[in-house]
This record gives C-alpha cells, sequence and structure tokens, in this order.
C-alpha cells in the first residue's frame, strides 16, 4: 500500500468552540443546507454520529464524484479534535484505498482558529500518486474549501449557531 500525507493549516476567525461545532459537530446537517450545489445529502448509515459512525455523503450532480462513505473515529470536543477516515467513495477509481483527515481546533491570537489538518491517501497495492491523481486531490481540496467557507459565513451570520 502507497502513502501520501499532505497538511494544512487554515484560518477562520471563529473563535474555537465554534469552529468546532460548524466544521465537525453540525457539519452533516451544515453541508446540505449551505451548499446544495455541492452536497445533496448526508445519510447516517450506522452509529450515533459518535466514534464508529458511518455516513454517506451524496454529492449533487456534476460536482464530479456521486458519494463518499466515512467512519468517524475521534469527534473529542474536549480536545477539539476530529479525525474520520472516508472508506468508500467513486472518487477512489480502484486507485485508492481509503482518506484518513486528522482535524485539530487551536485558539489564534486573535480569538479565532487556527484549523491543521492532515490528510492521508492510502492506495490499492504499490499504486503509486500519479500527477493526475495529486490533480483530482487538489480539485477536490478546492471543493470542499468552498464548502467550508459557506459554513463558515453562515455561522459567522448566525451568531446564535
Amino acid at each position: 500500500m502507497g502513502v501520501f500525507a499532505k497538511e494544512a493549516e487554515v484560518s477562520t476567525p471563529l473563535p474555537p468552540a465554534k469552529a468546532f461545532k460548524g466544521f465537525a459537530v453540525d457539519l452533516d446537517t451544515l453541508m446540505p443546507k449551505v451548499a446544495p450545489q455541492a452536497i445533496k445529502s448526508v445519510e447516517l448509515l450506522q452509529g450515533d454520529g459518535g466514534p464508529g459512525t458511518i455516513k454517506k455523503n451524496t454529492f449533487a450532480e456534476g460536482y464530479g464524484f456521486t458519494y463518499a462513505k466515512h467512519r468517524v473515529d475521534v469527534l473529542d470536543k474536549d480536545n477539539s479534535l476530529y479525525t474520520y477516515v472516508v472508506i468508500e467513495s467513486d472518487f477512489f477509481n480502484n486507485v485508492v484505498e481509503k482518506i484518513s483527515y486528522e482535524t485539530k481546533f487551536v485558539a489564534a491570537a486573535d480569538g479565532g482558529t487556527s484549523i491543521k489538518i492532515t490528510t492521508t491517501f492510502y492506495t490499492i497495492g504499490d499504486i503509486q500518486i500519479t500527477p493526475d491523481l495529486m490533480l483530482q486531490i487538489k480539485e477536490a481540496s478546492e471543493k470542499l474549501a468552498l464548502v467550508l467557507k459557506a459554513i463558515e459565513n453562515y455561522v459567522l451570520a448566525n451568531p446564535d449557531f
């Protein structure tokens, strides 16, 4: 199995508790609400939302792929840590076995949050990450960033969130 990891750090003006709530705890209800052009629905397949839960995201028509199933591994409010693994998707194209995401929410000096994301791609067998797959990963990451920006805007516009 080939392994490729990438790290990213993004900032949001949201305080850590709201960032964690919006980008982890309530992510599944907010995505289709604020970004229906990207996420058609999120379906709970197994569990209660905590560790071990399996969910299916169905993407909007024209998004580039149609679905992704993921398993929640960690949803730790006390340590502001959210970890999940995409275990099935038509994005995988018989190349990727799974993708894990570890997201840590850290208070920033300005009152906002620094969000540190480690994404690890596991390929099937000895398949290597190709430039074409890297481009697909980049495009998928850019689409996800737009969805997350829509969530941020929603939370900012709704102070009681």
